[in-house]
């Protein structure tokens, strides 16, 4: 295994070391076969250059600005911040404080299950959320997965059940539509009033199905979608799987927080009984407004996000260094085509019948990809989208009354063109607190739907983001005035109170 990486505090007020300890795999395999290297060069087999692999591993380390800025890229696509996890933050928990598990191993049961579940993910893009329930192509996948011996996602007496397929693991997430509130409700934003329909790309649009363009892009072709792949008339709500997936593959332009500033905009103008631990919440004489009010509120949510990223930031680069989905099953598709031999792959994923479904529909064994580009250009594992939204969806916890039912439930019909009323036998209790573990599980989740990464990424990811939230409140609560304190329910259902 690689050896733990001993983080050195840099100042007395830091914290004490973490040991951060990856799975191995960098070192376990020859010529890197089990770790990220999309940019760099790679042979006719999608395998990195192992000298230019050893040359990017030695400017990384390094840490120094000059070095990682000479590391040789094949086609010029920029690797994407690898400089952020060493960050120094002037408050809350150093980047390099906050530690995740190592992630499954290249030959385990583990990783070959959640490769199955991503094939199955493509293949049901286009299913409305509403069918997955009596869909059979969802029925197939959960009868799958229920076969596999290492698949940790949610199950009813052992079994995976068609309308469990995908989802999160928290409190709240089995409950209701799959898709959140927090996506349906529009958003008042000061003057103006926001549906949350979006711009579609059109169905059965996937990509990176031949062996020339997944090598292509592992090398670093710098594709993105064209305006013609993308239709920003027909305006829609999320129905599918492939419709989550565009939400996912846009929102952290503007900022990753995005999801959870229209949640607390949604919860502000619809008055959402606060957290009984504000101070103002029973106060005749004052009203929060700088502190415990909306504007405390939506810089602590942004905030929580960035710090957040620079967290996975360092677990990405400078520990797990953990391959992309695309690049495992371009693996699948070289041991089952007889081109390399990979006797590390686990049977179960080169058994399943997700796996000959793609080879029937698209001609390759490889995982059809969303997006054009493919995964972006940084390492898997801490997932960027899932540790933020781990984040962002404990401070909204923490503020609210996470008891308090959201009245009325919709979701989206089949054609995402209109919401209706939901009537389940759950619809009386929908809570704020499942709906943004909902809304933190459809974000990480979307990011697995689109083939850039795995179910264990958004696992630990979120539950990172959670824990640095967490901190972050506490080292705050000096900070004020107001005699106040948090309760928060974490994602595995325990209690915090600040």
């Amino acid at each position: 295994m690689s050896p733990p990486v001993d983080r050195t505090a840099k100042s007395d007020a830091d914290p004490l070391p973490v040991m951060h300890v990856s799975n191995g795999d960098e070192n376990l395999y020859p010529d890197y076969l089990g770790s990220y290297s999309k940019g760099l060069s790679h042979n006719e087999f999608g395998e990195v250059d192992p000298v230019v692999y050893r040359q990017y591993l030695r400017a990384l380390l390094s840490e120094d600005p000059d070095e990682i800025e000479r590391i040789p890229l094949a086609e010029g696509r920029p690797l994407t911040n690898p400089q952020a996890g060493l960050a120094v933050d002037a408050v809350g928990p150093p980047s390099h404080a906050m530690t995740i598990p190592p992630a499954p191993r290249l030959d385990s049961a583990e990783l070959a299950a959640e490769a199955t579940e991503l094939y199955w993910m493509a293949l049901c893009r286009d299913v409305p959320f509403t069918r997955f329930a009596d869909d059979g192509l969802v029925a197939a996948a959960a009868d799958d997965l229920s076969r596999l011996s290492d698949y940790r996602a949610a199950k009813r007496d052992g079994r995976v059940e068609p309308d469990f397929v995908f989802r999160g693991d928290t409190p709240g997430d089995h409950a209701g539509p799959f898709i959140s509130q927090f996506f349906y409700r529009p958003v008042q934003f000061g003057t103006y009033l926001i549906d949350q329909r979006q711009d579609t790309v059109r169905p059965n649009q996937d990509y990176a199905t031949t062996f020339e363009t997944y090598l292509r892009l592992q090398n670093g072709w710098n594709r993105s979608l064209a305006a013609s792949e993308r239709d920003q008339v027909n305006r829609r709500y999320i129905a599918t799987p492939r419709d989550l997936t565009h939400w996912v593959h846009y929102d952290a332009g503007p900022t990753p927080a995005q999801a959870f500033i229209n949640a607390a905009l949604i919860m502000y103008y619809a008055h959402t009984p606060t957290d009984a631990g504000n101070p103002y919440v029973d106060s005749t004489t004052q009203l929060g407004f700088s502190t415990f009010g909306i504007p405390h509120l939506l810089a602590l949510v942004t905030e929580v996000a960035n710090r957040a990223l620079r967290a996975a930031w360092f677990q990405k680069w400078y520990v797990h260094r953990r391959l992309r989905p695309e690049s495992y099953c371009a693996k699948v598709h070289n041991r089952i085509t007889g081109r390399r031999e990979y006797e590390f792959l686990h049977n179960e994923a080169l058994d399943s019948d997700a796996v000959d479904r793609v080879y029937s529909k698209f001609g390759s064994y490889l995982l059809p990809q969303a997006f054009p580009e493919g995964s972006p250009t940084h390492p898997s594992y801490a997932a960027g989208h899932a540790t933020a939204a781990g984040a962002c969806a404990t401070i909204l916890k923490a503020w609210h009354d996470e008891t308090a039912i959201l009245a009325d439930p919709v979701q989206a019909n089949d054609s995402g063109t209109e919401l209706v009323p939901y009537t389940g036998k759950d619809a009386d209790r929908l809570t704020v607190g499942g709906e943004l573990n909902k809304l933190a599980a459809n974000i990480g989740v979307g990011r697995n739907m689109a083939g850039v990464h795995w179910r264990s990424d958004f696992v630990q990811s979120a539950k990172l983001g959670e824990s640095l939230a967490i901190e972050l409140l506490r080292e705050q609560k000096s900070w004020f005035n107001e005699r106040h304190r948090f309760s928060v329910t974490r994602f595995d259902g325990t209690t915090v109170t600040i």
